[in-house]
């Protein structure tokens, strides 16, 4: 008799939250599929969907902790791993003060319930203002513009993809990343659905990229000129008599005073820093502006640059000004099941601070209660009383992701203590001292509580376990409250103890007078919950609180967490809504359009119109069966031809006398890597291109496939000096580097 079964789920493996069936038989998992009723997804995957199974197997996953000794690396128990990591942050911080522990979490962690629901009281325990993530590698100037505009770090309005006539992309290839600020599983159909019902798909890239191949229209731009482009289009609205607010009248900061700010930036004066001739920008405003809907829609190329915050600020005035903000197939809020402050019946408005502390070493302000990526070697290699020693790292692998690696490098070696919560011995966790592996993502429940908050439709789904993970393996947010609960000095109280202490925190933080669920009080709430435990439980009380929430009884057909359990596919909540102006954060009520920190950066922008373009500069590209470094070692994912090679145009290759798979140095001012020549038409002349997150040749690594298929780590050669000026976030396009021939093919 069969025990074989199907488990659906969301795959957790990037932004697109795709349904995926998960076919087991007994405990091993014999095939995934795409779940054809998921009403999100359709039945849609891409390959990584398959890499969970090559993950859950992977035999260079570790399954118990392990301690970096003398010796090597030796297993240790689950306890001693916790105990230890605690007894030596302790003993850094009481020496050295709380700022002298640092934490960096990388991507993965967003995708992770645990993660996300445990790492607040995990901050709280340690105490440090250390904290650093992947935001500022890649989102940080989106959210920042966004937050000074609207009021919040992730109010970001979306591309309401499925009803727009004309969709304006900068820097952004969802061909590929299925959105990535953008949760738009089969972003391929969608955007082709746009051209079948007679609309326009318009992309602007140094590269033509698998989106740009698809779409009505593309241009080559020069790296980092992309708010110089946009503000110039917000010039010819203001010049033209084309703008006009739409849904946002009356709900803005004078526009008038918009027009001064842009009068420098006429598309005349910008033309040939950008690379676009003049009337090609008049045309594709008017054309824009024309549109039954447009939206435009800006990701990495906009905000992993020099001009990343002011750029991220032009998308939004894009929007705006051409009345497309909160409007049917122009740009919209997601309205997301399972929220902080949902139960609230108005929003809680207040000024957004930041700079409450900033960096040691370069004064960089804090943002979102984080300090940016680019100074984290700083911090540990300068000299000073409040030098950080001590590292924790949460999924993350800085060393492949973060600027001017070979610094940080030396940074890490230096530190005294550093503990990892990892599924790997990676570049960066060979430097750990005790790395603790969670479950394996097939072993966990989930549900993405931030990406339904970027997601191009309202949905909600909670993905059960695949397989039971091993009786002795604890669960990721097990892990964490062991080192919050060690942090406070509460080592010896049981794990479900001090999970009722942090439920009762949330419960009465998020349940109180005046919420929209009439007569509910923190001990219903707390009763009504009290079957389940860790991330579950807090899950279940965002749902119900939430605006599609059951409201604890009070309206019998909405969401809880058992609903979603009796619906395995998922939800769906419908399109989405207008929600101005109840979703705006400011104390007035009002959408900023000239924040100061922001205005304050446009005489640089101003400036740099010019300089001189640099001969050659070098920029990222992403694969569909990779996301950042952490799939490298899945055979499945990797095979086939070698995809970490220097892209190059035609002209340059024969400026330069290259030719496809020729060998180059490639220096930047801070490092050099070697790599083969790939030569295209599809690449803008003084522009290169590697792939982000390869490089998998360090020794103490334990990833084999990884290192049979290295590549070169392009972060060798970005500049921790090179950076988004209000933000601090990395500006990893744009690098200038120099090119010198090695060898022939």
């Amino acid at each position: 008799m069969s025990n074989a079964r199907t488990v659906y789920r969301v795959c957790p493996l990037c932004e697109a939250t795709c349904g995926i069936a998960v076919q087991i038989e007994g405990d091993r998992i014999t095939d995934i599929r795409g779940d054809r009723d998921d009403p999100f997804s359709q039945g849609y995957i891409c390959p990584k969907a398959y890499g969970l199974k090559a993950l859950h197997e992977d035999p260079d996953r570790l399954r118990r902790p392990v301690r970096r000794g003398q010796d090597g690396w030796q297993e240790i128990a689950w306890d001693e791993a916790v105990g230890e990591s605690v007894a030596q942050l302790q003993a850094i911080k009481q020496r050295h003060g709380n700022d002298s522990v640092a934490v960096y979490v990388g991507n993965p962690a967003v995708h992770n319930l645990h993660v996300m629901t445990y790492l607040p009281a995990f901050y709280q325990a340690l105490g440090t203002r250390q904290r650093y993530s992947a935001s500022s590698v890649d989102q940080l100037p989106k959210m920042v513009s966004v937050g000074l505009m609207f009021g919040g770090g992730l109010l970001i309005p979306i591309p309401d993809i499925d009803r727009t006539s004309h969709m304006l992309i900068l820097g952004g290839n969802p061909v590929v990343s299925n959105g990535s600020l953008m949760t738009a599983p089969n972003a391929r159909k969608r955007l082709d659905a746009i051209v079948k019902r007679g609309g326009k798909v318009v992309v602007i890239d140094p590269r033509r990229t698998e989106t740009a191949r698809r779409a009505s229209e593309h241009h080559f731009i020069r790296p980092g000129t992309d708010a110089l482009l946009l503000l110039a289009m917000v010039h010819v609205m203001f010049d033209e008599g084309l703008v006009e607010l739409g849904r946002a009248d009356g709900l803005v900061t004078d526009p008038d005073r918009v027009r001064p700010l842009v009068a420098g930036f006429s598309p005349d004066r910008v033309a040939d820093r950008c690379g676009i001739d003049r009337a090609t920008i008049v045309r594709l405003t008017r054309e824009f502006c024309a549109a039954d809907s447009a939206v435009c829609y800006g990701r990495i190329g906009t905000t992993a640059q020099a001009f990343g915050t002011v750029a991220s600020w032009a998308v939004d005035l894009v929007n705006i000004l051409s009345g497309n903000l909160d409007r049917p197939g122009g740009a919209m809020f997601p309205r997301a099941a399972a929220v902080r402050g949902s139960h609230r019946k108005q929003h809680k408005k207040k000024s957004l601070r930041f700079g409450r502390w900033h960096s040691r070493v370069q004064g960089f302000a804090e943002m979102f209660g984080e300090l940016p990526v680019v100074t984290l070697a700083d911090e540990i290699l300068s000299p000073g009383a409040d030098r950080v020693r001590a590292l924790v790292t949460l999924a993350g692998n800085p060393l492949l992701s973060a600027p001017n690696v070979g610094k940080l490098q030396r940074a890490l070696d230096s530190l005294d203590f550093m503990v990892s919560i990892d599924l790997y011995r990676n570049e960066t966790t060979r430097y750990a001292d005790i790395i603790i592996p969670p479950p394996s993502p097939a072993e966990r429940y989930s549900y993405d509580l931030a990406f339904y908050r970027l997601s191009v439709r309202d949905v909600a789904k909670f993905s059960a376990p695949a397989l039971a993970k091993p009786a002795d393996q604890p669960d990721e947010w097990e892990i964490m409250l062991g080192l919050t609960k060690g942090l406070m000095g509460q080592a010896d109280v049981p794990v479900d103890a001090a999970d009722e202490f942090f439920i009762g925190q949330l419960v009465g933080a998020e349940v109180g007078d005046g919420g929209r669920w009439d007569g509910l009080t923190a001990q219903e709430a707390l009763e009504a919950l009290s079957h389940r435990r860790g991330p579950a439980r807090m899950l279940d009380l965002l749902l119900r609180l939430g605006p599609y929430g059951d409201g604890f009884g009070r309206n019998p057909d909405g969401l809880s967490l058992r609903k979603l359990e009796d619906n395995p596919h998922g939800i769906d909540l419908g399109p989405l809504k207008p929600q101005l102006p109840d979703i705006l954060r400011n104390p007035d009520g009002l959408i900023d359009l000239q924040p100061e920190l922001i205005v304050a950066d446009l005489d640089r922008l101003r400036a740099s119109i010019a300089e001189a373009p640099n001969s050659i500069v070098i920029i990222g590209r992403r694969h569909l069966r990779s996301n950042n470094s952490w799939m490298h070692n899945l055979e499945p994912l990797v095979k086939g031809p070698d995809r970490c090679t220097l892209l190059m145009s035609t002209a340059d290759a024969e400026r330069l006398g290259l030719s496809d798979a020729d060998r180059v140095r490639v220096s930047s001012r801070v490092g050099a890597v070697t790599a083969s020549v790939q030569v295209t038409p599809d690449l803008m002349p003084g522009v290169v291109s590697l792939p982000h997150g390869w490089g998998h040749d360090a020794e103490g690594a334990s990833m084999r496939v990884a290192r049979e298929y290295s590549g070169v780590n392009v972060n060798v050669l970005s500049d921790d000096q090179a950076f988004d000026v209000p933000s601090g976030n990395a500006a990893l396009n744009g690098v200038p580097v120099t090119i010198e021939p090695i060898s022939a093919r």
